[in-house]
């Protein structure tokens, strides 16, 4: 269904490939990170199952009742927030095994849905697309100039880049990837985002499965959660931290139901542990480390604007790190890669590790300044020494993505400098 409006998606690529594949796509993510408006660019006919307003349609009950009359229209078919109506799962997988045919429907949905009235798991007829908030590239911030697979396949990317202003990039970690708010100033982001998280705490929490959460001690878990972006803290930390910061009293029990709800309304996006054994000797650490879906989440809970992370650039930098994993999440997926950290008992750790599908794996480091990348390209090359000393599995590639560089370059040690604002997938 045309849009001129529409603004390309790396995901496109995915949908079009599955659509081919499947005879139903699933794209799941947040709400407002432009899955309709994408389901719908593929789509020839559609039908909304949620309305903006943030009710339930008529179509709703349309579909529990005569889910055939829902089904009916140019294909492919769009059904929004299919999640609404669940029995909608097994009439679709139906109707793709009696026609046979691939493409027929594309379906979204931001939240999990519960099983029930589902009794097939959709295994071969369905295609699932996770959907993040833009990338810099998507949002136009990137120039592209760098691609991600080219440094995974050790290419050369000599490129000058053009200087970065580092007001620029906070204002980029505090709008964050939203497609509704490319042109909002920090502060109308700020507000956008308060109120999303509030409609989240008021409505979608209860709607999700019925049940009444505290929302105090919710907004007090988001709170300690936007002050540990960034960090692997476990959730009795979350708990003490609440209790110290805020002297409130949460039980781990609580802190665990919660972070399941907001995963569930993917507002979460972990960045799990790498567990390949990389280093035979040493214990690797299974913590995931903590992220928002979207950096700006995080700022928008703490308050924070361009002047105030520029008075504190240590927890600018943990925003930094958020939004650059945000985008190489978005960039790996692209080129069928996963995304890791890595983090041990000797203390050693890498920002990102990106395992390519051949299993090799990438090391990134990621650091705002240019003045930090000495460091960090030293890091990189005392876990190499140590995994040669150990026979281990070195990385094929090491790198340091940095926020204010001006160029994109190969060190003389082969550790790749790639400012954040010209990578793409």
């Amino acid at each position: 269904m045309e849009n001129v409006n529409y603004r390309k998606r790396i995901a496109d690529k995915q949908v079009k490939e599955f659509l081919k594949l499947f005879g139903a796509v699933v794209i799941e993510g947040p709400k407002y990170c432009g899955k309709t408006w994408l389901g719908r660019y593929h789509a020839n006919s559609e039908i909304l199952l949620y309305q903006s307003t943030g009710n339930t349609s008529n179509n709703v009950e349309l579909a529990k009742i005569s889910p055939e009359v829902v089904l009916e229209g140019e294909k492919p078919r769009l059904i929004d927030e299919w999640q609404e109506a669940t029995n909608l799962w097994d009439e679709i997988r139906y109707d793709v095994d009696k026609t046979g045919l691939k493409g027929q429907y594309i379906l979204t949905g931001s939240s999990t849905p519960k099983r029930e009235g589902i009794n097939h798991s959709g295994a071969g007829r369905f295609g699932r697309i996770f959907l993040r908030t833009m990338s810099l590239y998507e949002s136009g911030d990137s120039s592209g100039l760098v691609s991600l697979k080219d440094v995974c396949e050790g290419k050369n990317i000599l490129k000058n880049t053009g200087a970065v202003d580092l007001k620029k990039l906070i204002y980029l970690i505090i709008r964050g990837g939203w497609p509704g708010c490319l042109n909002y100033n920090d502060l109308e982001s700020l507000k956008f985002v308060s109120e999303y998280i509030k409609l989240v705490v008021d409505d979608d929490l209860l709607r999700l499965d019925g049940v009444k959460r505290d929302k105090h001690k919710l907004y007090l878990l988001l709170k300690s959660l936007a002050r540990n972006e960034s960090t692997t803290v476990s959730n009795n930390t979350l708990k003490k931290d609440i209790k110290e910061i805020d002297n409130e009293d949460i039980d781990v029990e609580t802190v665990t139901s919660y972070l399941n709800a907001l995963d569930k309304l993917y507002l979460l996006d972990n960045l799990p542990p790498f567990s390949t054994n990389i280093r035979s000797s040493i214990r690797v650490k299974q913590a995931e480390k903590r992220h928002f879906i979207d950096p700006s989440i995080a700022c928008a809970i703490l308050n924070l604007n361009v002047d105030k992370l520029l008075n504190d650039l240590n927890t600018c930098g943990f925003l930094f790190e958020a939004m650059v994993e945000r985008d190489l999440k978005i960039y790996a997926n692209a080129i069928d890669a996963k995304c890791y950290h890595y983090q041990d008992y000797a203390g050693k750790e890498i920002d990102t590790v990106i395992e390519l599908n051949d299993g090799s794996w990438c090391a990134f480091e990621i650091k705002l300044g240019v003045n930090a990348i000495e460091e960090a390209a030293n890091n990189l090359l005392k876990i190499k020494e140590n995994i040669l000393e150990e026979n281990g599995k070195i990385p094929k590639v090491m790198a340091v993505i940095c926020g204010l560089s001006n160029k994109a370059y190969r060190r003389a040690d082969g550790i790749y400098v790639i400012p954040i604002t010209a990578l793409k997938d």
